[in-house]
């Protein structure tokens, strides 16, 4: 494992950070679909125990990506990220409609991405 963190560490960040999202995603909104009815506390203390993978995969994954991307580079590809995690999880599990706005989103995120990598 450490000879490909060393010659892929974006890659591997990339994949560590889809995976803590995906857990982030459903620590944040899971509980509006099944602990609607439940006191808040208890879905806090639910999403605090999901959270608490994400945690797990996204701190060796920022550790990671920050030997081969600089803090803006790992922060943009966090947020493209966050995107492409959110919008599958908002349609096939929240049922919510596809909406033009996201790919609106998506496409400012690429012009983050743009100015954050165009000298590297």
């Amino acid at each position: 494992m450490d000879a490909l963190v060393r010659t892929h560490p974006s890659l591997i960040a990339v994949l560590l950070l889809v995976t803590s999202n995906v857990f982030m995603t459903f620590a944040w909104y899971g509980h509006l679909k099944h602990l609607h009815s439940k006191a808040w506390y208890i879905a806090a203390l639910v999403s605090w125990g999901i959270a608490l993978f994400e945690y797990l995969l996204q701190v060796p994954a920022n550790r990671i990506g920050f030997t081969s991307m600089s803090l803006a580079q790992l922060k943009i590809t966090q947020e493209v990220i966050t995107l492409l995690v959110f919008v599958p999880f908002a349609m096939f599990y929240m049922g919510e409609k596809l909406r033009l706005d996201y790919l609106y989103a998506g496409l400012c995120l690429l012009g983050a991405v743009y100015f954050v990598f165009r000298g590297a």
